[in-house]
């Protein structure tokens, strides 16, 4: 068969609008005639009433959302002079925090006791005994690695309660330095353990990379033995903390009967 020349373009648009038409759908279709270019109808009825405009209200002041906390009774004579009366002022005196999360935990021991251990803050889970978790756990594994009876030691943290994230510029103006001093006073240990890189600036010692002896601590003329290493979390998580704070504690100790 020969080629057939193609179709002119009009004659496919022809043959387009013929085949629409034999369709029935050559025209628009409505049960109502339509007129698109007619303006939106005024909606029926009257208008409703126009809003009157407010006045902007003058800006508001926002209160700070964390307020510091209270500085600790500088007036020295107001602390408790006894043990068993600081125990109970640190659970209660609205001095030392404006409340939390966590609940305040006192510390335990005996007066004159061989070690005093000093930690940053309870531990998370604390409720009714400080250092009750995996952090006391480790500790109280030293100890008895150490040959230090659990009855021989007095173990209080300078915060009293859980701090997720502490603000040790705060901790430090507020006066907890000075009554950490009182504190140890208080207890009058043989030794001062501190774990914890933020508590020995409070006592006016600079802070070395790793585990240090310090100078003796003196207070109101007491001179105590003191050392000072890196908290108990950060041993938890490294085998070489722990085996360079065991072996500062011998140097310090070694000798001991």
């Amino acid at each position: 068969m020969a080629d057939r020349p193609p179709r002119p373009l009009s004659a496919e648009f022809a043959a387009a609008i013929d085949w629409w038409r034999e369709a029935g759908v050559d025209c628009d279709f409505a049960e109502d005639a339509t007129d698109w270019l007619a303006p939106p109808e005024e909606p029926a009825g009257p208008a409703p009433p126009v809003a009157a405009k407010r006045e902007a209200e003058p800006p508001r002041e926002l209160a700070p959302a964390v307020k510091p906390p209270p500085r600790v009774d500088v007036d020295k004579a107001a602390w408790p002079g006894d043990l068993a009366a600081f125990r109970k002022w640190w659970l209660a005196s609205d001095t030392l925090d404006q409340g939390g999360a966590y609940p305040r935990v006192a510390p335990r021991g005996e007066a004159g006791a061989r070690l005093m251990i000093v930690v940053n803050q309870p531990e998370e889970g604390d409720r009714d005994q400080l250092l009750s978790g995996p952090e006391g756990g480790l500790l109280q594994g030293f100890l008895r690695a150490a040959g230090v009876p659990e009855e021989a030691t007095y173990l209080a943290s300078l915060l009293p309660r859980h701090d997720v994230a502490p603000d040790w510029d705060t901790i430090r103006s507020a006066g907890l330095g000075e009554l950490l001093k009182h504190h140890v006073g208080l207890v009058a240990p043989e030794r001062i353990l501190v774990l914890g890189r933020n508590i020995p600036p409070l006592l006016g010692h600079d802070m070395a990379q790793g585990p240090a002896i310090l100078p003796d601590f003196n207070h109101e003329g007491a001179s105590i033995p003191a050392m000072t290493a890196g908290g108990l979390a950060d041993m938890r998580r490294s085998a070489r903390r722990r085996e360079r704070f065991w072996r500062c504690w011998l140097d310090w100790t070694y000798g001991d009967t």
